[in-house]
């Protein structure tokens, strides 16, 4: 995979980003820092909608939060190349935290980031790896199942 543009990578995977989504609050898609570039909590939203909500493990099987993954992954990806110009510039993804809204009993918060992680190393190979917390919550800004940030170093 040495040498693999990620944008050419993508489209090997059949991956087309659309626009960069639009923040729904008070606060700005990303910041950069030095030369860290830290993206806000991002909703798997597809064309400005969710395509599910509720909690995972609840209303929202496992198979689909991790689709909500990959799409958070790909969102990520159209504001960095939205901010960048291109993904080019990516040296790493650095961290991620994910939010996961999770029944009471469900506890692999873990495969529902293991979507996202996974995702990331397809595209840009040992650069994709990165730390990583998973975390459960009650409930999500418009009741998503799922909500991702990101450092990536650029």
């Amino acid at each position: 995979m040495k040498n693999i543009s990620p944008e050419k990578r993508l489209e090997e995977l059949g991956i087309y980003l659309s626009g960069s989504p639009k923040p729904l609050g008070s606060y700005v898609p990303c910041v950069k820092t030095g030369n860290l570039l830290f993206l806000s909590g991002i909703l798997p939203l597809r064309d400005g909608k969710l395509r599910r909500t509720g909690r995972v493990g609840e209303s929202v099987p496992l198979e689909e939060a991790q689709e909500d993954a990959r799409q958070i992954v790909m969102n990520a990806l159209s504001i960095l190349k939205s901010h960048l110009g291109g993904l080019d510039k990516v040296k790493s993804c650095v961290k991620i935290t994910g939010y996961v809204a999770s029944a009471p009993d469900f506890t692999e918060q873990p495969k529902v980031l293991n979507a996202a992680s996974d995702l990331l190393f397809e595209i840009f190979g040992d650069a994709g790896r990165h730390a990583r917390a998973a975390v459960g919550v009650n409930v999500l800004p418009l009741n998503s199942p799922l909500e991702i940030d990101f450092i990536f170093e650029v």
